[in-house]
């Protein structure tokens, strides 16, 4: 006889992480990159767009960091509010509540005793019934009590790390032409590799993740330059 091969399921477990990851980076490679490449369109010096983009780079990881927390309270708080409804409905109307884990099962396929048999073990339990409750018919699951703050710090930090990238060549003792220049190699590069490790969490194919993703960012990029570059020309006039 052969030995039964192991089988070992791989799944990817850290999708809250990831989401914020790519929340945060996705807007500081773009939001900071459009802004410098519009200003190197308006203004001659680098390092005012360099104090441009540092600024821009702080107020936008607070805010991103802090809307990715109240985000999480949110979810936490309809958790809470929903667990203590089902609680009492639970509690209130069992015969209502059992009809309806009945249904979501019938949902699955099952019938007669295989069915009742479930019914019963689910409502054996008022606790565990609650939260399959919960799960099943609201799909809701409870959310990590320390969420909220690794959320933002998460997004923060991570809107910062991409923000670095377009404004690191005007930090540099360059002209604001090879800065620009620069800022748009390192952007581009920077916005290709990360569409394609995105697409490896979300499963798109890598390539067109990456072009979906430079595509984006070029397109802000250039919207912002050529619309102060507009705006420049209408004030010189």
């Amino acid at each position: 006889m052969y030995p039964r091969a192991t089988h070992v399921e791989q799944h990817f477990t850290g999708s809250a992480a990831v989401r914020d990851v790519v929340i945060g980076m996705s807007d500081g490679l773009t939001v900071p990159f459009a802004l410098a490449a519009g200003l190197s369109g308006a203004v001659a010096s680098s390092f005012v767009v360099l104090v441009a983009g540092i600024a821009e780079m702080a107020a936008g990881s607070i805010a991103m960091g802090l809307g990715g927390y109240l985000a999480a309270r949110s979810e936490a708080d309809t958790y809470r509010t929903e667990l203590d409804r089902e609680r009492r409905e639970v509690r209130e109307l069992p015969d209502r509540e059992t009809e309806e884990v009945r249904e979501i099962f019938r949902g699955y396929g099952l019938e007669g005793d295989a069915l009742e048999s479930a019914v019963r073990g689910v409502t054996a339990q008022p606790e565990g019934w609650v939260k399959f409750m919960m799960r099943e018919e609201l799909g809701l699951e409870e959310p990590d009590p320390g969420r909220a703050l690794r959320s933002a710090l998460t997004i923060g930090l991570s809107y910062v790390a991409g923000g670095l990238v377009p404004l690191a060549p005007y930090a540099l003792v360059l002209s604001l032409e090879t800065a620009l220049l620069t800022s748009v190699a390192l952007t581009l590069v920077a916005l290709l590799v990360f569409g394609a490790v995105k697409a490896r969490f979300t499963g798109v194919p890598p390539v067109r993740g990456a072009i979906q993703t430079a595509v984006v960012g070029g397109v802000a990029a250039g919207a912002a330059y050529a619309l102060a570059r507009l705006v420049s020309g209408l004030g010189a006039g």
